[in-house]
């Protein structure tokens, strides 16, 4: 049994049969040319992970989940990823882990729109940040359910999911959900940001 950074777990059968090959490479992200107003617009969402082949602790999916938000260019100044009731010995991979998710995405800003627009552009967003090989095909669970629940919060296009997600098999080509994101450079931007009062996880 092994752990990854987020307290990933996979289980030994599928570890001990399949060889693990991973490097480190720059995430696939290259900003393009369509450059367009957009407005930011909050979102939320109530995420429940069911997996087979890996399966996360509760804090462990929160900042898997968190990771993956920045990088498809959720606001990260009022970013909030709080984990649900968690069953059991939290420092232990959960069944049915989940996460609340409260954040404000990009939309394209409408004709005449009289709300203050930042610039936004479209870019390219290749998940998992910085892992390949076997590591990224555990996430291919992980990713079905980001494509089919998550992303559709986020203006998007070319969405694609690259995997085969077998339970209890791990593929050696790995796993990977690209799409073209709208996004903005949130450091140049940091002051179209109203400012947010401070809020207590939900109970």
């Amino acid at each position: 049994m092994w752990k990854s950074a987020c307290r990933r777990v996979s289980t030994p059968a599928v570890m001990a049969a399949v060889a693990a090959v991973s490097w480190c490479a720059p995430a696939w992200v290259v900003a393009t040319e369509d450059d367009q107003p957009a407005v930011w617009t909050p979102k939320e969402l109530q995420f429940t992970y069911q997996g087979f082949t890996t399966r996360y602790t509760c804090d462990g999916l929160r900042d898997k989940v968190r990771s993956m938000l920045l990088d498809l260019g959720a606001r990260k100044d009022d970013l909030k990823v709080y984990e649900r009731a968690c069953a059991g010995d939290p420092s232990r991979p959960n069944p049915f882990p989940g996460v609340t998710i409260k954040m404000n995405v990009l939309q394209p800003a409408p004709p005449g729109a009289t709300t203050q627009t930042v610039p936004a552009h479209w870019e390219k967003v290749d998940l998992p940040k910085g892992e390949f090989g076997t590591d990224a095909a555990g996430e291919c669970e992980l990713l079905e359910q980001v494509k089919q629940k998550i992303l559709p919060l986020f203006t998007t296009r070319n969405a694609e999911l690259h995997a085969n997600c077998v339970p209890h098999q791990l593929e050696a080509t790995g796993a990977r959900l690209r799409a073209e994101v709208l996004k903005t450079d949130q450091k140049k931007n940091a002051a179209d940001k109203p400012t947010a009062a401070a809020e207590p996880p939900p109970r």
